[in-house]
């Protein structure tokens, strides 16, 4: 399934696109206490408990009749099987917008981030992955991470490592700090002068050029080195191809049965996180400028609808290279969540960032 037959017609969900009409001070904190008791218990919220957890003075009957004019509003909904109400997509979006002020990220989970990009080493691919899994643990929601293609990245260099007589492995290292990689058989036997003299042809020819140049194969006036650039084109060229290929790492797969009641929810849920293009695309379609928020069918994705999606964006040197999300139920703990992307969408930045100097120099 493409993205665009996931996708309806509905429009990407930001905050400022969906924001809901003011309320009252005494609607907005009884709608306050409904969505925060619904995020921690997932049954209804009666009067009753409206009345016990806020500083309202007034009376049930006032605070049933104002529940039942936020429910005429749009804002909750009453299951038939219940006197309490639950909180819908535009309830959620109010207490988004206007009553759930992004936390401060706790003192531990600070603590935790830091120590995790401290000690944290490797290639890229490396980090990015980890990073998704230390996301997921941090909020107990699936978390992704899509890296940015490498369309606006460059060759460092391009080294050939022989491992036998006949085969090479072919290493492009690349200024964002990724290393692609290839095992190539040569066919026969070439000895290892060979090789290294076509490595460093390679690099000489590549250094500082986009991927695009991988299509170019280098000549040399040896035919023995000659062959060994030959038989090694191919996966260069397949590179270059894959150049604008955004990758996706996905944290915490097994924590969707906790999150969601609805088995068939998490199937839907797990159905997407496997579709690359359609996670790619949905996060691009949430994510317009800082820290996004959609929830339920605002991202316009109908699988979806019964989840929010959190997207913060991830920038190499203060340039846009990809994002950081989090899928969970409508009934995410949102100050928490949006603390927890943004903590780890600037830290994973700033190790980005310093991935590509380390290979500038």
């Amino acid at each position: 399934m493409s993205a665009k037959e996931t996708k309806d017609s509905a429009p990407s969900g930001s905050a400022g696109e969906h924001a809901p009409t003011e309320l009252s001070e005494r609607r907005s904190s009884i709608l306050e206490a409904v969505v925060a008791e619904y995020i921690q218990s997932a049954q209804p919220v009666g009067s009753s408990h409206v009345v016990t957890s806020t500083d309202l003075k007034v009376s049930p009957a006032t605070i049933r009749s104002e529940m039942a004019q936020l429910e005429q509003e749009g804002y909750l909904t009453q299951p038939h099987t219940s006197a309490g109400r639950v909180p819908t997509d535009k309830g959620y979006r109010f207490f988004v917008d206007h009553l759930a002020a992004p936390s401060s990220t706790p003192a531990p989970q600070v603590k935790e981030v830091r120590n995790f990009f401290d000690q944290i080493h490797g290639e890229m691919e490396h980090v990015l992955e980890e990073s998704s899994n230390l996301l997921a643990n941090l909020t107990s929601y699936a978390s992704v991470v899509v890296a940015p293609g490498h369309t606006t990245t460059s060759i460092a260099s391009v080294q050939l490592i022989a491992l036998s007589s006949t085969s090479v492995l072919v290493l492009v290292i690349l200024t964002d700090g990724t290393v692609e990689r290839s095992t190539v058989d040569l066919g026969s036997a070439v000895e290892a002068e060979i090789v290294a003299e076509a490595s460093t042809l390679l690099t000489a020819t590549y250094k500082g050029a986009e991927l695009q140049a991988l299509t170019a194969t280098p000549t040399s006036p040896s035919a023995e080195v000659q062959r060994v650039l030959t038989a090694v084109s191919g996966p260069l060229s397949l590179l270059s191809s894959d150049a604008g290929e955004a990758q996706v790492f996905v944290g915490g797969p097994s924590k969707l049965a906790d999150a969601f009641d609805a088995v068939e929810t998490v199937r839907s849920v797990l159905s997407i996180l496997e579709q690359q293009l359609v996670v790619v695309s949905l996060l691009r379609d949430v994510l317009s400028s800082g820290l996004s928020v959609a929830i339920g069918h605002e991202h316009g994705y109908e699988p979806l609808a019964s989840c929010a999606v959190i997207v913060a964006p991830l920038e190499i040197d203060g340039k846009a290279a990809g994002a950081v999300g989090l899928l969970g139920p409508t009934r995410m703990q949102y100050p928490a969540a949006m603390a927890a992307a943004k903590a780890v969408g600037q830290e994973l930045s700033e190790r980005l960032s310093t991935l590509g100097h380390e290979v500038d120099h």
